[in-house]
């Protein structure tokens, strides 16, 4: 199995002086293609700093963070915007979905910044939300769907694009228990049938067994790595 992602001694200090506050302390973390990663910590912790630093939305301070072997940390902003457009897909808890704009126009949405011509939008979009089972809602607004079902349209507008990674933040974060059962089976099937590696910030047990391994930060370093099987 290849190596996507390779964090090397990576550092996050926010702030200077006195008020300096050290976020993430020496990370090393791999991820290779096609594995599904859950990252546990407590508040503080750094997981979800060093999931922006993996999402390109910020920088590391030191350290080597390697996508494909390509020095991320050496790329400009441009540089950057154009993996995440590219090869990265994100989720969040809050589903982040325009409200007066159908699902339809929500998942269309990166493919409008890419480019993409109407026709090919449209059928690219419907093709996701097929793929999380909303055919037959691609016109219906926010306001129209259920929370889970606001978090798969979420989830086809991340997918459109066809990302090699797909980052997700407490998907199930403001879902009940169905719901969130139902989100995390779409992601274990994305996961082993489409290939899309994903990793998952979560701070739910239930969330995190269905990923194959679970990654738990502590004070800006991981403290744990460690393989379902081998927890099993």
């Amino acid at each position: 199995m290849s190596t996507l992602i390779e964090l090397k001694g990576i550092t996050k200090t926010y702030g200077q002086g006195t008020a300096s506050f050290l976020a993430l302390r020496g990370v090393d973390l791999r991820i290779d293609e096609g594995d599904f990663v859950a990252v546990m910590g407590p508040s503080g912790s750094g997981k979800s700093t060093a999931m922006n630093i993996i999402g390109c939305l910020d920088v590391p301070s030191s350290g080597e963070f390697l996508f494909r072997n390509v020095h991320v940390e050496q790329l400009d902003r441009t540089e950057r915007a154009l993996l995440r457009r590219h090869f990265l897909g994100f989720v969040f808890q809050g589903f982040n979905l325009l409200a007066r704009t159908t699902a339809q126009e929500n998942v269309e949405l990166p493919l409008l910044y890419r480019g993409e011509p109407a026709a090919v939008r449209r059928e690219m979009a419907a093709a996701a939300l097929a793929q999380v089972g909303l055919t037959g809602w691609e016109h219906h607004t926010s306001a129209e769907l259920s929370g889970g079902q606001q978090q798969r349209v979420a989830i086809a507008r991340a997918i459109v694009t066809n990302p090699t990674l797909l980052l997700a933040d407490e998907p199930t974060g403001n879902l009940d228990t169905q719901r969130s059962r139902e989100i995390m089976d779409l992601l274990v099937s994305l996961n082993e049938q489409k290939g899309i590696t994903i990793l998952m910030v979560t701070h739910e047990q239930e969330m995190a067994a269905y990923a194959k391994r679970i990654v738990h930060f502590v004070d800006g370093r991981v403290e744990s790595d460690v393989r379902q099987q081998e927890i099993a």
